[in-house]
């Protein structure tokens, strides 16, 4: 493809091709990009080229490019598809933090079902309708709450790094078990297990013995693991909109006054 001005795929409108007679067939973009997410979903996000989708269409991968023109626009188009799946009400409910936890969990199990999307959320940034929606919707929960937008975006952002990285870690295990055919349990048992218990009778590393044999959360099923990470989380969080809103001069604007924001002090839903 020649050299273009880089444009955002959101900017460009869809191609509108009718199918007739001696014509070949025409396709959408939704078409394109549910086929890339069939592939994704089944090979790996590295299968996913116009080539293949191309393949998988019976056409040829040059007439694809009149619909997607490069495959950065094809990644942005199967975030926002899959953020799609993530359902949320019209607005948040006034408890921000159950607002946040339907959030995190949501994202979690459209992480789990696609398990490349994560990869591709923290590796480029991407604004999709369908993402900015999910997006709106985190940062609505915490508006209104004595929180400015830098500390607002700040605890999204947060929340965000912490649920990406723990699908990473959960999507780490499920990959390394379809790899040896062992089940973490198994893995922890029989493949670590007795460098570990080495590790641990040389007593060199203290801390890290009593996390293994003291830990609670290390040996709870997944989701579990990920409520009680979530739940620190939120309690972070909550530390700070409970401390602004009972105010005053928590936090001190640029000149050193407080807040002209900071409200006066009301309950936390």
């Amino acid at each position: 493809m020649p050299d273009e001005e880089p444009t955002s795929i959101w900017m460009l409108p869809e191609r509108q091709e009718r199918s007739g007679p001696g014509r070949r067939p025409g396709y959408s973009r939704e078409q394109i990009t549910r086929k890339a997410v069939q592939i994704a979903d089944a090979e790996g996000v590295e299968a996913t080229t116009m080539r293949r989708i191309a393949g998988e269409l019976g056409t040829g991968a040059m007439s694809l490019y009149r619909y997607v023109p490069k495959r950065d626009d094809l990644f942005d188009l199967m975030i926002d598809m899959v953020m799609g799946e993530i359902e949320l009400p019209g607005g948040p409910s006034g408890d921000w933090r159950s607002d946040l936890s339907l959030v995190a969990h949501r994202v979690r199990a459209a992480g789990l079902r696609h398990p490349w999307l994560i990869a591709l959320l923290t590796g480029r940034p991407t604004l999709g309708p369908h993402l900015l929606r999910v997006h709106e919707f985190a940062l609505g929960a915490l508006d209104r709450r004595g929180l400015d937008i830098d500390d607002i975006t700040g605890f999204v952002g947060m929340l965000d790094d912490y649920v990406h990285g723990a699908i990473r870690r959960e999507i780490g295990w499920l990959e390394e078990a379809r790899r040896t055919g062992m089940d973490p349990e198994r893995w922890k048992r029989d493949y670590i297990g007795p460098y570990v218990r080495q590790v641990v009778e040389s007593g060199a590393y203290p801390l890290f013995s009593r996390s293994l044999l003291e830990s609670r959360t290390a040996h709870l099923p997944p989701a579990e693991r990920f409520q009680h990470g979530l739940d620190r989380v939120l309690d972070g969080i909550g530390v700070h909109i409970t401390h602004d809103l009972a105010c005053p001069g928590h936090s001190a604007g640029k000149d050193g006054g407080a807040k002209p924001s900071c409200p006066k002090p009301r309950a936390t839903p």
